[in-house]
């Protein structure tokens, strides 16, 4: 007599996890960068004057549902070597390393490991930045407007150079180069869910 009952506890339990997992969360659909409409950019200063620069080779990958994007995930990659203040002198000196080390280090990376929402179109990113070796944990505010099909995120972080070993030797003296770098973002994204 036990047999069939267990058999039947058993069926019932497997019925139970098929259909947990069949009404699970479908995972957030991945929205697509669209380069020439997003831009990464930094402002610095030299000797107290702000500097503006640019990189202008980066990728991006975004998966997350605005309306809960607990279970969400970001990503962004940057060629640190693509990165230019408009000077070629300048510009030459950055990929070396002192600075960015490109050689070593081509890619500045961001993973994120958990987004909160903080109001209409505002979410909290929380992740791991990493910058010629070294990784620190930052959040990054951002701001979330869709219009015409495309969702575009704004948003600004300060960071300080030398925590990431950015300006060795000499450029460690920041009356020179200041050690806060404002990091500012706009990214384009086609695929985004609604707000």
């Amino acid at each position: 007599m036990k047999r069939p009952f267990l058999a039947w506890r058993a069926l019932c339990a497997s019925a139970l996890i098929a259909f947990v997992a069949s009404t699970a969360a479908e995972p957030a659909p991945t929205a697509k960068l669209v380069p020439g409409q997003s831009q990464i950019g930094f402002v610095t200063k030299q000797m107290g004057v702000p500097v503006e620069g640019t990189f202008k080779t980066f990728d991006a990958q975004v998966a997350f549902d605005p309306r809960a994007p607990e279970g969400g995930s970001v990503a962004l990659q940057i060629d640190v070597g693509s990165a230019t203040l408009g000077l070629p002198q300048v510009d030459a000196e950055l990929p070396k390393p002192a600075w960015f080390d490109t050689a070593r280090f081509p890619k500045a990376i961001f993973q994120s490991s958990g987004i909160k929402a903080v109001g209409s179109g505002h979410y909290e990113i929380a992740g791991k930045l990493t910058i010629k070796g070294s990784a620190k944990y930052v959040v990054v505010p951002v701001e979330i407007v869709q219009s015409h099909g495309q969702s575009t995120a704004t948003g600004s972080l300060t960071i300080q150079r030398l925590a990431f070993k950015i300006g060795d030797g000499e450029w460690t003296d920041t009356s020179m180069v200041g050690d806060d770098v404002q990091v500012r973002f706009k990214l384009v994204l086609i695929g985004l869910a609604p707000l």
